[in-house]
């Protein structure tokens, strides 16, 4: 997701500096100088290491970093240029570092008893970073804070008030946590393993973001128990969207998308039939182009990119896409990409993971 001021290719190139700049191979910097959009995204090489790389919207590799193991979700702070690769569940580093390459990377470790699930958010001004996480023995999901202006020292936490808290966002003025609880039970002693399929609790949950401090919180019918609510996004009139994963009947066509906010209760979009099975009944990853009025939809099960009107829910686009993973706004519609190593128009030898941060 990526929000604020349209920040450009040029923008990116002035907060870098010369010293990154110059520290580029030519083919990397050419890719740099005519990117229309920067972006981070993780990845898995072919020696099957880790790491996270700089993207040019074309899809062309810029810039990488090491990481320990898999990532999952991404971070980026508008206001610092820091950004974090959040570790695959139930992984327990998180990596904050500068693209630019002017400030050493900060590694993040989970308390004991915490492990991340993937995703989390700067505050506006990016003084915090806000983190889900599960406190596995207790099965509840919580919200990790971490202060940036202290090397990402955790300072707190807050109770998520769900289970299997997955995806969470900042509201624009920095008041809100949105956050998606998946409902799904999960403990590192048994992997990725899913416990409670069968009484699974999925909701979206609004929160104070200074004080934790419960607003809202909109569970899902009965008749949608096994609708895992994953991932969000936020338009510029403060519309939440969500995206779900369905772990009930194959033959289902529950909804897959949908959107609320603080005034007006959720609304499910109403999908053809053929996208929802296009879909496979599972949406990995969304994004909104605000620019646009458009939210992107990905699936690595259905192998499709999905582009619906922001206002109305109605289908705009539909790409098959082998192993759709990432989406991002682009400079026009949403940036993609796959499992198998494309990006937008280029195929690298990397394998992308699941979600990608536009930097620029």
């Amino acid at each position: 997701m990526w929000r604020g001021e349209a920040i450009d290719r040029r923008g990116f190139l002035k907060a870098a500096g010369i010293t990154f700049t110059a520290a580029l191979s030519p083919r990397s910097l050419m890719a740099l100088e005519r990117a229309d959009a920067v972006y981070a995204s993780g990845f898995r090489a072919p020696d099957g290491s880790f790491g996270v790389a700089t993207v040019s919207e074309r899809g062309e590799i810029i810039d990488r970093v090491a990481l320990p193991a898999r990532a999952h979700g991404m971070a980026y702070s508008t206001a610092t240029g820091r950004t974090v690769a959040f570790a695959r569940r139930p992984g327990t580093f998180a990596m904050v570092f500068d693209p630019s390459r002017q400030a050493e990377p900060v590694m993040i470790t989970s308390p004991e008893g915490r492990h991340f699930y993937g995703h989390g958010h700067f505050s506006p001004d990016g003084t915090r970073l806000y983190a889900s996480e599960n406190d596995f023995d207790s099965n509840r999901g919580m919200i990790g804070v971490y202060d940036a202006r202290d090397r990402f020292r955790r300072i707190g936490e807050f109770d998520a008030h769900g289970i299997g808290t997955h995806d969470m966002t900042v509201s624009d003025d920095g008041k809100l946590l949105v956050i998606a609880n998946g409902g799904i039970e999960t403990h590192p002693d048994f992997g990725r393993t899913k416990l409670n399929v069968d009484r699974m609790e999925p909701s979206l949950v609004l929160l104070d973001a200074k004080t934790g401090a419960l607003i809202q919180r909109h569970r899902l019918p009965a008749s949608l128990k096994q609708l895992s609510t994953r991932h969000l996004d936020i338009t510029d009139n403060g519309r939440i969207w969500f995206a779900c994963q369905w772990e009930g009947a194959r033959n289902a066509l529950p909804p897959l998308a949908g959107w609320f906010s603080r005034d007006e209760d959720l609304s499910f979009v109403s999908l053809p039939e053929e996208t929802t099975l296009r879909l496979g009944n599972y949406v990995g990853a969304i994004a909104v182009n605000r620019r646009d009025g458009v939210v992107g939809l990905t699936s690595p099960v259905g192998g499709a990119a999905v582009t619906l009107d922001a206002k109305t829910g109605a289908v705009v686009k539909e790409e098959a896409i082998r192993h759709a993973a990432g989406v991002a706004p682009a400079a026009h519609g949403i940036a993609v990409s796959s499992y198998d190593g494309k990006f937008n128009e280029t195929r690298s030898q990397v394998a992308w993971d699941q979600h990608i941060a536009r930097l620029g």
